[in-house]
Protein backbone atom coordinates (compact mmCIF):
# COMPACT_ATOMS: atom_id res chain seq x y z
CA UNK A 1 0.00 0.00 0.00
CA UNK A 2 2.85 2.34 0.88
CA UNK A 3 4.52 1.67 -2.49
CA UNK A 4 1.28 2.44 -4.33
CA UNK A 5 0.95 5.74 -2.44
CA UNK A 6 4.57 6.65 -3.20
CA UNK A 7 4.09 5.90 -6.89
CA UNK A 8 0.96 8.06 -6.91
CA UNK A 9 2.88 10.92 -5.33
CA UNK A 10 5.69 10.59 -7.85
CA UNK A 11 3.21 10.67 -10.70
CA UNK A 12 1.61 13.79 -9.21
CA UNK A 13 4.92 15.63 -9.00
CA UNK A 14 5.82 14.68 -12.56
CA UNK A 15 2.43 15.86 -13.81
CA UNK A 16 2.53 19.06 -11.76
CA UNK A 17 6.05 19.90 -12.82
CA UNK A 18 5.33 19.06 -16.46
CA UNK A 19 2.38 21.47 -16.42
CA UNK A 20 4.56 24.18 -14.91
CA UNK A 21 7.28 23.62 -17.49
CA UNK A 22 4.81 24.07 -20.32
CA UNK A 23 4.49 27.71 -19.27
CA UNK A 24 8.22 28.38 -19.33
CA UNK A 25 9.24 27.74 -22.91
CA UNK A 26 8.34 29.13 -26.33
CA UNK A 27 7.80 28.97 -30.16
CA UNK A 28 5.35 30.19 -32.86
CA UNK A 29 2.26 29.19 -34.87
CA UNK A 30 1.44 25.62 -35.90
CA UNK A 31 1.29 26.57 -39.57
CA UNK A 32 4.83 27.89 -39.32
CA UNK A 33 5.85 24.73 -37.45
CA UNK A 34 5.03 22.61 -40.45
CA UNK A 35 7.15 24.84 -42.66
CA UNK A 36 10.07 24.89 -40.20
CA UNK A 37 10.11 21.12 -39.80
CA UNK A 38 10.94 20.73 -43.48
CA UNK A 39 14.33 22.27 -42.74
CA UNK A 40 17.25 20.50 -41.09
CA UNK A 41 18.12 21.51 -37.55
CA UNK A 42 21.67 22.57 -36.78
CA UNK A 43 22.84 20.45 -33.83
CA UNK A 44 26.29 21.98 -33.38
CA UNK A 45 26.98 23.48 -29.96
CA UNK A 46 28.22 26.73 -31.53
CA UNK A 47 25.08 27.25 -33.60
CA UNK A 48 23.43 30.67 -33.23
CA UNK A 49 19.77 31.02 -34.15
CA UNK A 50 20.34 34.48 -35.66
CA UNK A 51 22.89 36.14 -37.92
CA UNK A 52 25.54 38.39 -36.40
CA UNK A 53 25.19 41.98 -37.61
CA UNK A 54 28.01 43.25 -39.82
CA UNK A 55 28.02 46.34 -37.57
CA UNK A 56 28.79 44.28 -34.46
CA UNK A 57 31.61 42.16 -33.04
CA UNK A 58 31.08 39.25 -30.65
CA UNK A 59 33.58 37.77 -28.23
CA UNK A 60 33.33 34.96 -25.69
CA UNK A 61 33.82 35.95 -22.06
CA UNK A 62 33.65 34.26 -18.66
CA UNK A 63 32.93 35.70 -15.23
CA UNK A 64 32.10 34.34 -11.78
CA UNK A 65 29.05 34.96 -9.66
CA UNK A 66 29.01 35.34 -5.88
CA UNK A 67 28.68 31.57 -5.47
CA UNK A 68 31.89 30.89 -7.38
CA UNK A 69 30.10 29.57 -10.47
CA UNK A 70 31.78 30.57 -13.73
CA UNK A 71 29.26 31.93 -16.20
CA UNK A 72 29.73 31.86 -19.96
CA UNK A 73 28.76 34.94 -21.95
CA UNK A 74 29.03 36.65 -25.32
CA UNK A 75 30.01 40.32 -25.32
CA UNK A 76 28.58 42.29 -28.25
CA UNK A 77 30.31 45.54 -29.24
CA UNK A 78 29.41 48.12 -31.91
CA UNK A 79 32.17 48.20 -34.52
CA UNK A 80 32.06 51.97 -34.84
CA UNK A 81 32.67 52.55 -31.11
CA UNK A 82 35.45 55.04 -30.47
CA UNK A 83 37.23 55.77 -27.21
CA UNK A 84 34.13 57.15 -25.54
CA UNK A 85 32.65 54.99 -22.79
CA UNK A 86 29.32 53.43 -23.74
CA UNK A 87 26.08 52.45 -22.06
CA UNK A 88 26.01 48.72 -21.23
CA UNK A 89 23.29 46.08 -20.92
CA UNK A 90 23.17 42.65 -19.26
CA UNK A 91 20.71 40.35 -21.05
CA UNK A 92 19.42 36.84 -20.32
CA UNK A 93 16.42 34.59 -20.91
CA UNK A 94 14.08 33.01 -21.64
CA UNK A 95 13.94 30.49 -18.78
CA UNK A 96 15.62 27.36 -20.12
CA UNK A 97 17.21 29.09 -23.12
CA UNK A 98 20.86 29.85 -23.88
CA UNK A 99 22.81 32.82 -25.21
CA UNK A 100 22.74 31.54 -28.79
CA UNK A 101 18.98 32.07 -28.77
CA UNK A 102 16.89 35.11 -27.76
CA UNK A 103 19.30 36.85 -25.40
CA UNK A 104 22.03 36.83 -28.05
CA UNK A 105 19.61 38.16 -30.63
CA UNK A 106 18.68 41.03 -28.28
CA UNK A 107 22.34 41.75 -27.55
CA UNK A 108 23.13 41.77 -31.26
CA UNK A 109 20.32 44.24 -31.96
CA UNK A 110 21.22 46.53 -29.06
CA UNK A 111 24.93 46.55 -29.97
CA UNK A 112 23.89 47.55 -33.48
CA UNK A 113 22.18 50.52 -31.82
CA UNK A 114 25.31 51.59 -29.96
CA UNK A 115 25.25 49.65 -26.69
CA UNK A 116 27.74 47.20 -25.22
CA UNK A 117 25.59 44.14 -24.53
CA UNK A 118 26.40 40.99 -22.58
CA UNK A 119 24.27 37.90 -23.21
CA UNK A 120 24.98 35.04 -20.83
CA UNK A 121 24.02 31.48 -19.94
CA UNK A 122 22.58 31.23 -16.42
CA UNK A 123 24.20 29.02 -13.80
CA UNK A 124 23.81 25.26 -14.29
CA UNK A 125 22.80 25.62 -17.94
CA UNK A 126 24.34 26.04 -21.37
CA UNK A 127 28.09 26.62 -21.31
CA UNK A 128 28.05 28.02 -17.78
CA UNK A 129 29.31 25.91 -14.90
CA UNK A 130 27.35 24.49 -11.98
CA UNK A 131 26.48 20.98 -10.84
CA UNK A 132 24.08 19.30 -11.06
CA UNK A 133 23.08 20.35 -14.55
CA UNK A 134 19.70 21.74 -15.56
CA UNK A 135 18.97 23.33 -12.21
CA UNK A 136 17.33 26.73 -11.67
CA UNK A 137 17.20 28.89 -8.55
CA UNK A 138 15.43 32.21 -7.84
CA UNK A 139 18.36 33.35 -5.72
CA UNK A 140 21.21 32.18 -7.96
CA UNK A 141 19.58 33.27 -11.22
CA UNK A 142 18.99 36.71 -9.71
CA UNK A 143 22.64 36.75 -8.62
CA UNK A 144 23.68 35.85 -12.18
CA UNK A 145 22.44 39.27 -13.32
CA UNK A 146 24.40 41.03 -10.59
CA UNK A 147 27.49 39.06 -11.58
CA UNK A 148 27.01 40.31 -15.14
CA UNK A 149 26.88 43.86 -13.75
CA UNK A 150 30.15 43.12 -11.88
CA UNK A 151 31.78 42.08 -15.15
CA UNK A 152 30.48 44.98 -17.22
CA UNK A 153 31.49 47.55 -14.61
CA UNK A 154 35.13 46.45 -14.88
CA UNK A 155 35.35 46.84 -18.65
CA UNK A 156 37.32 49.92 -19.66
CA UNK A 157 34.87 50.82 -22.44
CA UNK A 158 31.87 50.79 -20.06
CA UNK A 159 30.65 53.62 -17.86
CA UNK A 160 29.78 51.64 -14.72
CA UNK A 161 27.21 54.27 -13.73
CA UNK A 162 25.27 53.63 -16.93
CA UNK A 163 24.34 49.94 -16.90
CA UNK A 164 20.89 48.47 -17.49
CA UNK A 165 19.24 45.04 -17.70
CA UNK A 166 16.97 43.32 -20.21
CA UNK A 167 15.24 40.14 -19.06
CA UNK A 168 13.24 37.91 -21.38
CA UNK A 169 10.37 35.65 -20.24
CA UNK A 170 11.29 34.04 -16.89
CA UNK A 171 14.45 36.09 -16.73
CA UNK A 172 12.29 39.18 -16.91
CA UNK A 173 11.25 38.32 -13.36
CA UNK A 174 14.84 37.72 -12.27
CA UNK A 175 15.84 41.00 -13.96
CA UNK A 176 13.28 42.94 -11.92
CA UNK A 177 14.35 41.16 -8.74
CA UNK A 178 18.02 41.91 -9.45
CA UNK A 179 17.24 45.56 -10.09
CA UNK A 180 15.31 45.84 -6.83
CA UNK A 181 18.28 44.56 -4.81
CA UNK A 182 21.17 45.89 -6.91
CA UNK A 183 21.15 49.68 -6.93
CA UNK A 184 23.92 49.77 -9.53
CA UNK A 185 21.31 48.93 -12.19
CA UNK A 186 19.95 52.21 -13.53
CA UNK A 187 17.06 50.94 -15.70
CA UNK A 188 15.38 47.62 -16.44
CA UNK A 189 13.24 46.23 -19.27
CA UNK A 190 11.32 42.94 -19.29
CA UNK A 191 9.78 41.40 -22.40
CA UNK A 192 7.17 38.62 -22.31
CA UNK A 193 7.57 38.68 -18.53
CA UNK A 194 7.08 35.54 -16.45
CA UNK A 195 7.21 35.45 -12.66
CA UNK A 196 8.61 31.95 -12.28
CA UNK A 197 7.99 31.73 -8.55
CA UNK A 198 4.36 32.66 -9.07
CA UNK A 199 3.61 30.25 -11.90
CA UNK A 200 5.44 27.31 -10.33
CA UNK A 201 3.94 27.78 -6.87
CA UNK A 202 0.44 28.92 -7.86
CA UNK A 203 -0.01 27.58 -11.38
CA UNK A 204 -1.17 29.36 -14.49
CA UNK A 205 -3.57 32.18 -13.60
CA UNK A 206 -3.07 31.26 -9.92
CA UNK A 207 -5.27 28.19 -10.34
CA UNK A 208 -3.49 25.87 -7.87
CA UNK A 209 -5.40 25.21 -4.64
CA UNK A 210 -3.81 24.91 -1.20
CA UNK A 211 -4.54 21.18 -1.29
CA UNK A 212 -2.77 20.79 -4.63
CA UNK A 213 0.17 22.87 -3.41
CA UNK A 214 0.44 20.71 -0.29
CA UNK A 215 0.39 17.53 -2.37
CA UNK A 216 3.16 18.90 -4.59
CA UNK A 217 5.33 19.79 -1.60
CA UNK A 218 4.77 16.35 -0.10
CA UNK A 219 5.78 14.76 -3.40
CA UNK A 220 8.89 16.93 -3.61
CA UNK A 221 9.88 15.80 -0.13
CA UNK A 222 9.45 12.15 -1.09
CA UNK A 223 11.52 12.71 -4.22
CA UNK A 224 14.37 14.18 -2.17
CA UNK A 225 14.63 10.88 -0.26
CA UNK A 226 14.75 8.96 -3.53
CA UNK A 227 17.43 11.27 -4.94
CA UNK A 228 19.49 11.03 -1.77
CA UNK A 229 19.28 7.24 -1.78
CA UNK A 230 20.46 7.11 -5.39
CA UNK A 231 23.16 9.72 -4.87
CA UNK A 232 21.98 11.97 -7.69
CA UNK A 233 18.91 14.03 -8.58
CA UNK A 234 16.40 12.61 -11.02
CA UNK A 235 15.49 14.34 -14.25
CA UNK A 236 11.96 15.62 -14.60
CA UNK A 237 9.80 15.08 -17.69
CA UNK A 238 11.28 16.28 -20.95
CA UNK A 239 10.39 19.95 -21.49
CA UNK A 240 9.12 19.36 -25.02
CA UNK A 241 8.42 16.08 -26.82
CA UNK A 242 10.12 14.89 -29.98
CA UNK A 243 6.81 15.25 -31.79
CA UNK A 244 3.46 16.87 -31.07
CA UNK A 245 0.35 14.71 -30.76
CA UNK A 246 -1.85 17.53 -32.05
CA UNK A 247 -4.10 18.03 -29.02
CA UNK A 248 -1.72 20.30 -27.11
CA UNK A 249 -2.72 23.84 -26.08
CA UNK A 250 -1.92 26.46 -28.72
CA UNK A 251 0.88 28.04 -26.71
CA UNK A 252 2.60 24.64 -26.37
CA UNK A 253 2.50 24.33 -30.16
CA UNK A 254 4.06 27.75 -30.32
CA UNK A 255 6.78 26.74 -27.87
CA UNK A 256 7.48 23.65 -29.93
CA UNK A 257 7.84 25.63 -33.12
CA UNK A 258 10.58 27.75 -31.59
CA UNK A 259 12.63 25.33 -29.52
CA UNK A 260 12.15 22.10 -31.48
CA UNK A 261 12.50 23.40 -35.04
CA UNK A 262 15.32 25.15 -36.94
CA UNK A 263 13.82 28.49 -35.96
CA UNK A 264 15.13 28.31 -32.41
CA UNK A 265 16.69 24.90 -31.74
CA UNK A 266 19.98 24.96 -29.82
CA UNK A 267 21.45 21.72 -28.56
CA UNK A 268 22.57 23.28 -25.23
CA UNK A 269 19.12 24.65 -24.44
CA UNK A 270 17.15 22.78 -21.77
CA UNK A 271 13.96 23.68 -23.61
CA UNK A 272 15.22 22.39 -26.95
CA UNK A 273 16.92 19.26 -25.82
CA UNK A 274 16.32 18.21 -22.26
CA UNK A 275 14.57 18.38 -18.90
CA UNK A 276 14.87 20.26 -15.64
CA UNK A 277 15.59 18.24 -12.50
CA UNK A 278 12.48 16.70 -10.99
CA UNK A 279 12.99 18.69 -7.77
CA UNK A 280 13.66 21.94 -9.62
CA UNK A 281 10.44 23.47 -8.30
CA UNK A 282 11.46 23.34 -4.62
CA UNK A 283 13.12 26.73 -4.26
CA UNK A 284 10.42 28.42 -6.36
CA UNK A 285 7.57 27.29 -4.12
CA UNK A 286 8.01 29.81 -1.28
CA UNK A 287 10.38 32.51 -2.54
CA UNK A 288 8.27 35.19 -4.29
CA UNK A 289 10.90 37.12 -6.24
CA UNK A 290 8.86 40.24 -6.96
CA UNK A 291 7.88 41.14 -3.40
CA UNK A 292 10.13 44.21 -3.50
CA UNK A 293 9.40 45.45 -7.00
CA UNK A 294 8.28 48.81 -5.61
CA UNK A 295 11.88 49.42 -4.51
CA UNK A 296 13.06 49.66 -8.10
CA UNK A 297 11.71 53.23 -8.10
CA UNK A 298 12.93 55.89 -8.80
CA UNK A 299 14.74 53.88 -11.46
CA UNK A 300 12.51 53.23 -14.51
CA UNK A 301 10.83 49.99 -15.58
CA UNK A 302 9.78 49.14 -19.13
CA UNK A 303 7.43 46.17 -19.59
CA UNK A 304 6.66 44.81 -23.07
CA UNK A 305 4.06 42.10 -23.71
CA UNK A 306 2.12 40.67 -26.61
CA UNK A 307 -1.56 41.51 -26.89
CA UNK A 308 -2.42 37.83 -27.44
CA UNK A 309 0.24 36.40 -25.13
CA UNK A 310 -0.91 33.85 -22.56
CA UNK A 311 1.62 35.48 -20.21
CA UNK A 312 0.31 39.03 -20.61
CA UNK A 313 -1.20 39.13 -17.11
CA UNK A 314 2.25 38.91 -15.49
CA UNK A 315 3.29 42.23 -17.05
CA UNK A 316 -0.05 43.89 -16.33
CA UNK A 317 -0.02 42.81 -12.69
CA UNK A 318 3.54 44.02 -12.09
CA UNK A 319 2.73 47.30 -13.82
CA UNK A 320 -0.10 47.86 -11.33
CA UNK A 321 2.14 47.13 -8.36
CA UNK A 322 5.35 48.93 -9.38
CA UNK A 323 5.96 52.55 -8.48
CA UNK A 324 6.69 55.24 -11.05
CA UNK A 325 8.47 55.72 -13.36
CA UNK A 326 7.08 52.76 -15.29
CA UNK A 327 5.76 52.02 -18.76
CA UNK A 328 3.80 49.10 -20.21
CA UNK A 329 3.73 48.51 -23.96
CA UNK A 330 1.31 45.98 -25.44
CA UNK A 331 2.29 44.82 -28.92
CA UNK A 332 -0.83 44.38 -31.11
CA UNK A 333 -1.62 40.79 -32.15
CA UNK A 334 1.65 39.44 -30.75
CA UNK A 335 1.87 36.16 -28.80
CA UNK A 336 4.35 35.39 -26.06
CA UNK A 337 7.13 34.03 -28.23
CA UNK A 338 6.92 36.72 -30.89
CA UNK A 339 9.08 38.73 -28.50
CA UNK A 340 11.77 36.02 -28.56
CA UNK A 341 13.06 36.50 -32.08
CA UNK A 342 10.77 38.51 -34.36
CA UNK A 343 12.90 41.56 -35.01
CA UNK A 344 10.05 43.29 -36.85
CA UNK A 345 7.79 42.85 -33.80
CA UNK A 346 10.17 43.46 -30.88
CA UNK A 347 10.35 47.27 -30.41
CA UNK A 348 14.13 47.56 -30.41
CA UNK A 349 14.05 51.27 -31.21
CA UNK A 350 11.86 51.78 -28.15
CA UNK A 351 14.38 49.80 -26.07
CA UNK A 352 17.11 52.02 -27.50
CA UNK A 353 15.34 55.26 -26.57
CA UNK A 354 14.36 53.91 -23.15
CA UNK A 355 17.94 53.12 -22.19
CA UNK A 356 19.43 56.17 -23.87
CA UNK A 357 17.04 58.38 -21.90
CA UNK A 358 17.52 56.62 -18.58
CA UNK A 359 21.20 55.64 -18.49
CA UNK A 360 22.36 59.23 -18.81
Amino acid sequence: MKNIKLKTIQNKIKKTFAIAILFLISGQLLAQKEKSNSEKMDTSKEHYTFRLSDKVTRQKVNFKNRYGITLSGDLYLPKNAGDEKLFALAISGPFGAVKQQSSGLYANQMAERGFIALAFDPSYTGESEGEPRNLASPEINTEDFSAAIDFLGLQKMVDRNKIGIIGICGFGGFALNATAIDKRVKAVAATSLYDMTRVISKGYNDSVTLEQRTQTLEALGEQRWKDTAKGKPADGPRNLPEKLKGDEPQFVKEYFDYYRTPRGFQVNSVNSNGAWLLTNAISFMNMPILAYVKEISPRPILLIAGESAHSRYFSEDIFKVANEPKELIIIPNAVHIDLYDKVNVIPFDKLKSFFNDNLK
